[in-house]
């Protein structure tokens, strides 16, 4: 008997159906990696519309709820203030609409600078005071005359006076003053009382007026918080007894100053007086008038990398010879 093979039908293949999205969601959410996840979230995040052109609100509720649906806490989400600052700049289309443009401006936060401190490097060189320390600031920012500078400029002074053993009585403006030394300088070798400018409120706080206590100079020295040039225009305003000096020193920053400016504006001042001496300290390689005004130089004299030029009248040029 011959054997036969019986064919069954093979059952009709079940159409494959996309699961709905509930289920996508799940599956995701179990059995995605962490990665592929992320990517996920940040691909949905990607596709909302930017805050410019949907409500704010509208968007946050949206990125908390695709946040949520992937088993994450909104909170960690938030991103903390950055240090860029938002500007909104109006503008126009290419028709003429007046539309806005949100640009971030970096925004630079100024380094706190460190508190400024004195030392006593500085001492009265003659004189009643002689001797005695003066603070100065221990940075670059405030640069006295050098002792040798300053010793040598009233040696030349006194003989130029006829009185090398001091000073003629008389008043003294200390122009830049900073620490004060040189117009401490005068009062401590003979002059009956000082003036000094000084723009920093730091030095004339910290500086300036502890070492006029220090010496005792206080109730002989007047202080003019102002920049020098404004103290100059201001002083064709004071009373005729307070407007004339008998010396005046002038010991700028050098890379701050203009000196052919300064000299110009000093040779025009009523601050000048008939018998008065102008000390003047400069770097080298900077070219000083020959005169200032009705006075005239006396001594230009180098010192390394700084110059001492000191103006006087005619008289004291002679007495300078024959001594």
């Amino acid at each position: 008997m011959a054997s036969s093979s019986l064919c069954l039908p093979s059952p009709p293949l079940k159409p494959f159906n996309r699961l709905s999205s509930p289920s996508r969601h799940a599956i995701s959410q179990k059995f995605l990696a962490p990665q592929q996840a992320n990517t996920a979230i940040r691909t949905s995040l990607a596709a909302l519309p930017s805050s410019n052109l949907w409500d704010e609100k509208m968007v946050e509720e949206t990125r908390r709820k695709i946040l949520e649906k992937y088993g994450n806490d909104f909170s960690e989400f938030i991103k903390e203030p950055s240090s860029k600052t938002r500007k909104q700049k109006k503008g126009r289309n290419q028709r003429g609409k007046p539309v806005g443009v949100v640009e971030e401006i970096e925004t630079t936060t100024q380094e706190e600078k460190p508190p400024r401190t004195t030392h006593k490097l500085l001492q009265v060189l003659g004189g009643k005071a002689r001797r005695r320390k003066l603070l100065s600031p221990a940075g670059m920012d405030v640069r006295p005359m050098m002792e040798v500078v300053r010793g040598a400029a009233f040696g030349i002074l006194q003989a130029a006076g006829g009185t090398p053993a001091s000073l003629r009585p008389g008043r003294w403006l200390d122009l830049y003053s900073g620490t004060g030394s040189v117009g401490i300088e005068a009062i401590s070798r003979g002059c009956s009382e000082a003036h000094f400018v000084e723009m920093d409120p730091w030095v004339v706080s910290e500086v300036l007026r502890p070492n006029l206590v220090t010496t005792g100079f206080l109730d002989v020295s007047v202080i003019h918080m102002k920049r020098v040039e404004s103290f100059l225009d201001y002083s064709e305003k004071f009373p005729d007894k307070d407007k004339k000096f008998d010396y005046i020193s002038i010991t700028p920053p050098y890379m701050e100053v203009d000196y052919a400016k300064l000299m110009d504006q000093m040779s025009r001042s009523p601050l000048v007086g008939e018998d008065c001496f102008i000390l003047v300290e400069y770097p080298t390689r900077t070219t000083m008038p020959e005169t200032c005004g009705h006075l005239i130089q006396i001594v230009d004299r180098r010192f390394g990398r700084t110059n001492l030029l000191i103006y006087g009248p005619k008289w004291a040029e002679k007495k300078k010879r024959k001594a």
